[in-house]
């Protein structure tokens, strides 16, 4: 499975973002809402509790539009977003769980089934078949996530299948059954969140207390599932993935900590408003409590997502649908002859395999404002040593001169005045941005590999001895290439930070 790259000014990071989200938030709200619905209308039915039944029609028609409309809307635009995204990592998921998709499919279609009769059939099947329906449309639906949980999982942590290549291997994977058990407290909670939005409409009596009451039940439970099972699911990330992360990756522990915040803001809202003054619970608190709950589940999964980078499969493939295994091949041989689809411009071909996927120029992730002010040989450098860059990236896969026509590439776009004139700074200020720009995409003060240590005490021939041998210190480490101004700039800049810690 291979196209032609697909080279849009967009990053790919936001535009599975925004598909991929809707459809996981769509698909777990519709998942909880089939158990909401047959739980319910259970407990109705044995308390003949006629308005909660005309309820919980009503509710019923809006998850069948999700789950017949949007869902598989949205399921069909992952995958023809994937397929042009990273379409060699599709290819592994397809020839890996082909059966797995097929099982899938089949429940999808079976929910779709069951969805539809569940809505018909509120007046025209009996209340017994009636809530049969409802649980085939329930665990139908659950088990189509039990299967998708398998092969999302495998992306993070395929465990002994990169060894074995064994299905169950990859499926049962080590992070399987906490994520299981995690998104199943999110589809609770959803459907808990959504019911207490429906119901937040409702003129304010006796049936929307006990309604706003019950459905808080619902998000609670699926909170109380949701958090302890986040921190199991945390810890069966491989450690090595993990750890990364924490030291060099801003964004899974943003998303991470805002998640957490989330979680709270949205607890507290529903034990305010929910259990103890249930008849405030009005449009603005449901829509609250929607918005806090799409956010946490929005940080979850761009945690979930970026965590495991510099790999789409973590230890087999990276992120630009380079294979780990072919990596020294490519180093030695050079990386374009194995490219499918070439143009007649080389130096482009090399930057959309090997950098595209992540980087835009004047975008998402740019690299125009990380480069604008530099040099070829500066870039080339920094291309050379990509692994040990604050980001988790992947090394490298080229060859040398193939790192230069990219850092040629590269350089025909960016502004290539001078630093001072760009951001019109001098002394310190412009000693500071010389460092952010040549030094900080890998040492950062108090931060991802911090030398600040080394720097204390010493004396600004020593510093320029350190820029003089730069490119010595180690392979992935680019020679100090800024001019005299530079150079004096970034001179001043430490030797006062050395200042300042003496004070």
């Amino acid at each position: 499975m291979s196209y032609p790259f697909w080279d849009i000014e967009i990053g790919y990071g936001i535009i599975m973002a925004f598909i991929a989200v809707i459809h996981v938030f769509i698909a777990h709200f519709a998942i909880g809402g089939g158990l909401y619905l047959v739980v319910a209308e259970t407990i109705a039915r044995k308390k003949n509790y006629l308005l909660k039944l005309q309820f919980l029609e009503k509710l019923s028609k809006f998850f069948v539009l999700v789950s017949v409309v949007f869902g598989a809307l949205t399921g069909v635009g992952i995958w023809f977003i994937i397929g042009l995204l990273n379409p060699a990592a599709t290819e592994i998921l397809i020839h890996n769980f082909v059966w797995a998709w097929a099982a899938e499919w089949a429940f999808f279609t079976i929910e779709i089934c069951a969805a539809l009769l569940y809505f018909y059939g509120w007046k025209k099947l009996s209340p017994k078949n009636h809530l049969i329906i409802g649980w085939i449309y329930f665990i139908s639906a659950w088990m189509s996530l039990f299967i998708i949980n398998g092969i999302i999982t495998f992306m993070l942590s395929p465990g002994d299948w990169i060894t074995t290549g064994n299905f169950w291997d990859g499926f049962f994977n080590p992070t399987f059954w906490s994520s299981l058990w995690l998104r199943t407290g999110i589809c609770i909670m959803l459907a808990g969140v959504y019911a207490l939005f429906v119901a937040s409409r409702l003129k304010a009596d006796e049936f929307k207390k006990r309604l706003i009451r019950f459905n808080s039940l619902w998000a609670i439970v699926g909170l109380a599932i949701m958090m302890p099972t986040l921190v199991w699911y945390i810890s069966t990330i491989p450690k090595e993935i993990y750890d990364a992360a924490l030291e060099s990756k801003l964004t899974p522990v943003v998303a991470m900590n805002a998640s957490y915040i989330n979680a709270m803001l949205l607890g507290v809202v529903i034990i305010v408003f929910g259990f103890l003054i249930p008849k405030r619970y009005n449009i603005v608190v449901g829509t609250l409590a929607m918005i806090f709950a799409l956010s946490w589940f929005g940080e979850y999964e761009w945690m979930r997502e970026s965590v495991r980078k510099p790999y789409v499969i973590t230890n087999y493939m990276y992120a630009n649908g380079i294979d780990v295994a072919k990596a020294e091949t490519y180093q030695e041989e050079g990386l374009h002859e194995y490219i499918q689809f070439k143009t007649s411009d080389k130096p482009a071909d090399l930057f959309r395999r090997a950098c595209r996927s992540c980087h835009t120029m004047d975008g998402y992730k740019p690299l125009k404002q990380a480069f604008d002010g530099t040099d070829e040989a500066f870039i080339a450098g920094i291309i050379m040593g990509t692994q040990a860059i604050r980001g988790n990236m992947p090394p490298f896969v080229g060859a040398e001169d193939e790192a230069q026509m990219i850092a040629s590439h590269i350089y025909t776009q960016i502004d290539k005045r001078h630093l001072s004139e760009i951001y019109n700074l001098e002394g310190t200020a412009l000693g500071k941005k010389v460092y952010d720009v040549r030094c900080g995409k890998c040492h950062v003060f108090n931060g991802f590999n911090d030398k600040s240590e080394s720097l204390l005490e010493i004396t600004e021939e020593d510093i320029g001895d350190i820029l003089d041998m730069a490119g010595e210190f180690a392979e992935e480490m680019p020679e100090f290439t800024g001019d005299a101004q530079e150079r004096k700039a970034l001179i001043d800049y430490i030797m006062s930070l050395n200042k300042k810690e003496t004070e």
